[in-house]
């Protein structure tokens, strides 16, 4: 009875740890000016400002689960200065089959002249839907100004995707 108990718990494990071992990620693109950009000054010092926008993303290159990225939209909320500039948000990236995934992240980086010189950030996974449903995880993204005020990135991580639950017994 033991001998079966245990390799009833061996298969088990064999069978769920390549569901569950997380996946490489890489996804490129490109994201246009900002749009509905709203800045209020900070008041203590002079190009100090807090700000909200949002934008369109093109993505070049990237897959999950075999299925390509198409493009994406962000919506963030950051503070500036001169030389500076951080900003939280939440991007939502559209698959070919029109499944979603959902980020947030940090993003941080340098400004010359008002524009995005380069920077970085990190995400996190927070969701998705369809076949991405119950995905997770994190990484980061090297982002570099582009001439025409937007910006192009390049990201890498891991994610992991819930498996799904077995209908209950009657």
């Amino acid at each position: 009875m033991k001998y079966k108990l245990v390799c009833i718990c061996a298969l088990l494990a064999i069978a769920v740890a390549p569901a569950s071992a997380q996946t490489k990620q890489s996804f490129s693109g490109k994201c246009g000016k900002a749009e509905g950009v709203q800045t209020l000054p900070a008041g203590d010092k002079e190009g100090h400002t807090f700000m909200i926008q949002q934008g369109k993303c093109e993505t070049t290159a990237g897959e999950v689960e075999g299925v390509k990225s198409k493009d994406g939209a962000f919506a963030e909320h950051g503070e500036n200065t001169p030389a500076h500039t951080q900003a939280w948000g939440v991007y939502t990236e559209t698959y070919a089959n029109g499944d979603k995934i959902f980020y947030d992240y940090h993003t941080s980086g340098k400004v010359k002249d008002g524009a995005f010189t380069s920077g970085g950030n990190t995400y996190r996974i927070i969701g998705g839907t369809g076949k991405m449903k119950g995905i997770k995880g994190s990484g980061s993204c090297k982002l570099t100004g582009a001439a025409d005020g937007g910006l192009e990135f390049a990201c890498t991580g891991e994610y992991t995707i819930a498996l799904a639950k077995a209908p209950a017994k009657k």
